[in-house]
């Protein structure tokens, strides 16, 4: 009986963790030092043939070096296809829904081209860490591989 209980009481607890995403979706996420007021968009989400949920994020007031501003700071990530296990370990709190969504067209373009072509991946690191590599790629210390 008191097994039993237990187990219940588990089984509660894992489905109120259990999140739904959905496009529109703004969230807080646990974020690098200093970012605190950056959000994550789902801007949209897809089925892949392959079995793969993907969801297509949009990340805002970033302070990200880029060789491309290098007198100032790149404040948002425009694109970056990631999995359901990503928004899990990342998210904290639903703080609403956009009817206006980011527009993502042009990194998706990119990314699907090369998915379609087999060589384009989906992140399953948490989204700071994602942040953290880009920033890495965007201010010239890392070379991106062709695989990425």
């Amino acid at each position: 009986m008191r097994a039993t209980f237990f187990l219940m009481l588990g089984l509660v607890s894992l489905g109120a963790n259990a999140q739904t995403y959905a496009a529109g979706q703004i969230w807080t996420y646990k974020t690098r030092p200093g970012e605190e007021a950056s959000r994550v968009h789902i801007v949209k989400f897809e089925d892949m043939p392959r079995g793969d949920r993907i969801f297509h994020i949009y990340v805002d007031n970033l302070k990200m070096r880029s060789v491309l501003e290098p007198n100032a700071m790149q404040t948002v990530l425009p694109h970056a296809p990631v999995s359901k296990k990503t928004l899990d370990e990342s998210v904290i709190q639903l703080q609403g829904v956009e009817e206006q969504l980011p527009d993502i067209s042009e990194g998706y373009k990119f990314w699907r081209e090369a998915y379609d072509a087999g060589v384009g991946g989906v992140f399953t690191i948490p989204v700071a860490d994602i942040v953290d590599f880009v920033e890495q790629v965007v201010s010239g210390q890392m070379k991106p591989s062709k695989h990425e």
